[in-house]
Order: C-alpha cells, then structure tokens, then sequence
C-alpha cells in the first residue's frame, strides 16, 4: 500500500480542482477521509480473514463500487447544504469519488502486495499496474515498521513520484481557481 500521508495528499491535491460552497479545510478533510479510509480493511486481519479475501486487504474497499457508494455515502451525510443530484451534489460526489478510487490507483503502482480488487464485489482477482509503472516503494502495514529505513524509502518514492506531480496539480487548481474570480 501507498502511506497514509501520500493518500490524504493526493485528496488535497485533487481537492484543488474542484470548486465548492463548503469551507476548503472541510471539503479537504472529508476527501482526506476518503482517500485513507479503505485501508480499514487491515483489520480483517484480526478476524482471521485471508489477505486475499472479498473482505481481505486491498479487496472490496479498495474497488470502484465501494468508491462510488462511499462517496454517495459521505456526500448525502456530511454535505447537507447540497441538495441530492444537485451540480454541486454532484461535483462533491465526484470529488469524493476520486479520493476513495484514487487508494486502490495508488496501491497498484506499489512494488507489493497481492494487487487490488478494483471490480469487487463483481470480480475479485487482483490487479498492480504494469510493472514500468509500479514506482511505489510500498508501506509496510502497520506504524511499528514504519518509522525506520523501510519507512524513508517509502516516503522517498512518494514524493518522488506522487506528491511532485501533487503539486503540481495544486499549482494548476489554485491558477485556475484565482483566473475564474
């Protein structure tokens, strides 16, 4: 998997793009959230549920249709101002969907792991991207392991390769949002 700083700063990045009524830091935060939360799925661990299992690591919450009913989930729950399938419903949505989606992107450009069930429920085999693309150092599961040589090698190929090209699509977003007004 990708670190949990590298996913939360992808949503920030992505974040960026978009226009939206609420305050930036909570439209920010709920994309963080989004971007981090599929990663829960570690605690199947604990319940002796096999890595590559539906409900294992990388599996259903790391998927497509878990990022488009999570997204309608926090969009209808925490973006009340929003009227549901309103433009801005919607753009919140889509947002909020390409913080969950892009979890599973980031862990199939990893150099570990089982790869991602993008199509779960549907189709639960597992996909990495090809590996000229897998550039990802991936992050050890777990804080324990983390913070050590492991940890700066993670963080090296991230910022490397995801949170360079983060900046610069904030760069872009915050040019293009001071254009419009």
């Amino acid at each position: 998997m990708a670190s949990a700083f590298t996913h939360a700063f992808s949503a920030l990045a992505l974040g960026s793009l978009f226009k939206t009524t609420y305050s930036k830091w909570y439209y920010w935060m709920w994309g963080m959230i989004c971007a981090v939360l599929p990663d829960a799925d570690v605690l199947a661990f604990r319940y002796g549920i096999p890595y590559d299992h539906v409900l294992g690591h990388r599996g259903i919450t790391h998927s497509f249709f878990f990022a488009v009913f999570f997204a309608a989930f926090v969009a209808i729950l925490f973006f009340r101002k929003n009227t549901i399938f309103s433009s801005s419903w919607w753009r919140t949505w889509f947002y909020l969907f390409l913080c969950t989606a892009s979890h599973g992107i980031l862990d199939a450009l990893t150099t570990g792991g089982l790869g991602v069930a993008f199509f779960a429920p549907f189709d639960n085999s597992r996909y990495f991207f090809p590996d000229e693309y897998r550039r990802l150092v991936v992050s050890p599961i777990g804080v324990k392991h983390f913070f050590g040589a492991w940890g700066v090698r993670v963080l090296k190929s991230e910022f490397l390769w995801v949170w360079i090209p983060c900046l610069v699509i904030m760069v872009v977003g915050f040019v293009k949002a001071r254009l419009s007004r």
